[in-house]
């Protein structure tokens, strides 16, 4: 698979989520993803998939699984994150699906907006409970690992980043009227055997 760039932008920006709503702006295709600098897909047929799923049903966003992997060695697994099929019940245990494999049709994102970036580590959880809450969007799960990302991302590259966006997780969850202090901690506890890789 080739895959092409149609346009490329490189200017000051408020943050991350500042970026990703440019990019937002800039694309032009029918569903909407997101590839972070640090990651990258996890075989050569993942667009493939995605784009299949999108032609045989009529959800609006296909989304998988991740895999941390070492930062010098993408080869060593160090997280492994199976996010199962999506029930909205699942919302106020604090699950959502990896927002680096979650594809949009670009319906959702016109119709429900794109990241608030007032919230600088958060604004993905944010989004993401507003298209499934709000939006009530229709998601469709591949069980296969899509993307792997380099460990030590803006959300816990450090203790004081790990607190910000617990903090800026509860706003989401509040603002979105899914839950408190109850679905922040089993956000956080559910990912712990994330960590036992075999």
């Amino acid at each position: 698979m080739v895959l092409e760039v149609a346009s490329l932008m490189s200017e000051q920006d408020d943050g991350i989520y500042d970026a990703l709503n440019k990019g937002i702006a800039q694309s032009s295709g029918d569903a909407i993803g997101f590839l972070h600098s640090d990651d990258f897909y996890a075989d050569d047929l993942v667009l493939e998939r995605v784009g299949r799923m999108f032609e045989k049903t009529d959800v609006d966003g296909v989304y998988g699984d991740v895999d941390y992997v070492a930062r010098n060695n993408p080869s060593r697994v160090m997280r492994r994150w199976r996010s199962g099929a999506y029930y909205p019940s699942r919302l106020g245990w604090g699950w959502m699906p990896p927002h680096t494999t979650l594809f949009l049709r670009r319906s959702v994102v016109t119709k429900w907006g794109g990241f608030d970036t007032r919230l600088r580590i958060a604004a993905d959880y944010d989004a993401v409970l507003r298209y499934l809450k709000a939006g009530c969007i229709r998601l469709a799960y591949v069980p296969d690992v899509l993307v792997k990302m380099r460990v030590g991302g803006e959300s816990n590259r450090s203790l004081s980043r790990v607190l910000r966006k617990m903090r800026e997780d509860y706003v989401a969850l509040r603002r979105n009227r899914v839950g408190g202090v109850g679905a922040l901690v089993w956000k956080n506890v559910s990912k712990l055997p994330q960590f036992i890789v075999r």
